[in-house]
């Protein structure tokens, strides 16, 4: 399974990913996105979302570990990827069919969606 995270980039972006190289994927509290963390693995591919005025699919990265002992703060540790070379925005994704049923597009408000292969493609521009 693929995900995509959101996040503000004026709180933490694709940029400071790079910066850092890993990071704790954190500060999520809606219960579905909490069990979407708890149950990546090692090696899943990841698209890293801008929210705010971006609205738009920025870059790749990866899991490296998951620690869900705590089910309430799960500890997901993320290495940064490439960035798209061209972002891919919310506009482009709701006129794609492929999104029809996402949740990326029908809870707007979730901050960690599941993506299948072909989403994925789509927003690294493969």
């Amino acid at each position: 399974m693929d995900y995509l995270l959101k996040t503000e980039p004026s709180t933490y972006s694709f940029a400071d990913l790079q910066r850092e190289g890993t990071t704790i994927w954190d500060g999520v509290s809606n219960p579905v996105a909490l069990k979407h963390l708890r149950g990546m693995k090692p090696g899943e591919r990841l698209i890293i979302y801008h929210t705010g005025d971006e609205k738009s699919a920025v870059g790749t990265a990866s899991v490296v570990s998951v620690d869900a002992s705590d089910a309430r703060n799960p500890q997901v540790k993320i290495k940064a990827g490439k960035a798209n070379p061209k972002p891919v925005t919310l506009g482009q994704v709701k006129a794609n069919k492929l999104f029809a049923d996402s949740p990326l597009v029908r809870q707007g408000r979730l901050s960690v969606v599941p993506l299948n292969e072909a989403q994925f493609r789509f927003l690294t521009g493969e």
